[in-house]
C-alpha cells in the first residue's frame, strides 16, 4: 500500500475504534487493589496534577461536587488521600495523594499491564505480530501527544 492509498480519515477512526475497545476491556476487567473507577480517576487526577481543591478535581471530571466528595471521603478513610491547608490561602484545603495511594495506582496499572501481557503470551499473536505491537506503542504515544 503506498502513502497515496493511505487516508488520514480512515486510519484515525480505525485507531479510535481499537483502541477504544482495548480500553473498555481493560476497565471492565476486575483486577485486585479496590480502587473503583472513580477512585481510580480521581487519584490519577491528583497524581498528575499535584494537590488541589474537591471542587477543581468535580470540575476536571465533570462530576458534581458531592459525587467527588464521597469519592475523597472514602479515599481518605482508608488512607490514600489526605487534606492539607492551602499554602496560597490557609482558608481552604488541598488534597493530596498520599503514598499510599500512590501505591494503590502502582499496583492498579501493573495488574493490567499484566493482563495485557497474558492476553499477548496466550498464543493469539506471531511473533511478527508482537513486534508490530511493539513499534506502535511509541508511535501510538506521539500521536497522543500531538494532539
Amino acid at each position: 500500500m503506498s502513502d497515496e492509498d493511505l487516508d488520514p480519515e480512515a486510519v484515525a477512526s480505525a485507531l479510535m475504534t481499537s483502541i477504544g475497545v482495548l480500553l473498555r476491556r481493560v476497565r471492565q476487567l476486575p483486577v485486585g487493589g479496590g480502587l473503583t473507577m472513580p477512585e481510580r480517576a480521581a487519584l490519577a487526577q491528583l497524581d498528575r496534577g499535584g494537590p488541589t481543591t474537591s471542587s477543581a478535581l468535580a470540575r476536571e471530571a465533570q462530576i458534581t461536587a458531592q459525587a467527588m466528595g464521597a469519592t475523597l471521603s472514602a479515599l481518605r478513610t482508608r488512607g490514600l488521600v489526605e487534606r492539607r491547608p492551602d499554602p496560597e490561602d490557609g482558608r481552604r484545603v488541598v488534597l493530596t495523594v498520599t503514598d499510599e495511594g500512590r501505591q494503590a495506582l502502582r499496583d492498579k496499572r501493573n495488574a493490567r499491564a499484566e493482563l495485557i501481557g497474558r492476553a499477548l503470551t496466550a498464543g493469539t499473536f506471531t511473533p511478527a505480530e508482537l513486534e508490530q505491537l511493539a513499534a506502535a506503542a511509541p508511535l501510538l504515544e506521539r500521536l497522543a501527544q500531538n494532539i
